[in-house]
């Protein structure tokens, strides 16, 4: 269907990015490297989702979460929906936000990330960046690997108790 050209002369069907009806969705496993001064090039795959800006922030597991930044705003509005009142809710908030650096890629398609965050997931030089859906995530490379390991028989023996009738 892609380059499909269109009768009475009409243009060319591009071939779609990684953004499905709007909604940028993030797949595949990458392996840059952080460089001296922090950085990090992105997967050329992802940059037109993120290249107006990004948020960077921890994630479970000692990775780090890369939002878009609408899909950033899209979370920060699903969780002012959480009451103030619950202690779980703004412990949750305050670790999402106070480790959270905004970032809008260079020209090249490098992120800094910020030291702490480097810290907090171990980052080194070799780094392992995979699409998670609506997110990106970024992970040593040691410690992706050891959780992928760990995973693995979780993933086959889950995806029917997860997704009962979908996959």
């Amino acid at each position: 269907m892609w380059g499909k050209v269109v009768s009475s002369g009409g243009e060319a069907i591009s071939p779609p990015s990684n953004s499905r009806g709007g909604v940028a969705v993030f797949f595949g496993t990458y392996t840059p490297r952080l460089d001296d001064k922090g950085r990090l090039f992105l997967p050329a795959k992802f940059r037109d989702d993120l290249a107006d800006g990004l948020v960077v922030t921890r994630g479970q597991e000692r990775c780090l979460y890369v939002w878009s930044a609408a899909e950033f705003n899209n979370l920060t509005e699903r969780l002012r929906q959480a009451p103030v009142t619950n202690k779980n809710a703004r412990d949750y908030v305050r670790m999402l936000f106070a480790g959270a650096s905004d970032e809008t890629p260079d020209k090249q398609g490098r992120i800094t990330v910020a030291p702490m965050l480097r810290e907090y997931a171990s980052l080194a030089k070799d780094c392992i960046v995979i699409g998670a859906m609506n997110r990106v995530e970024i992970w040593d490379a040691s410690s992706w690997q050891s959780y992928s390991d760990q995973q693995e028989q979780a993933f086959a023996d889950l995806s029917e108790e997860v997704f009962p009738g979908v996959i």
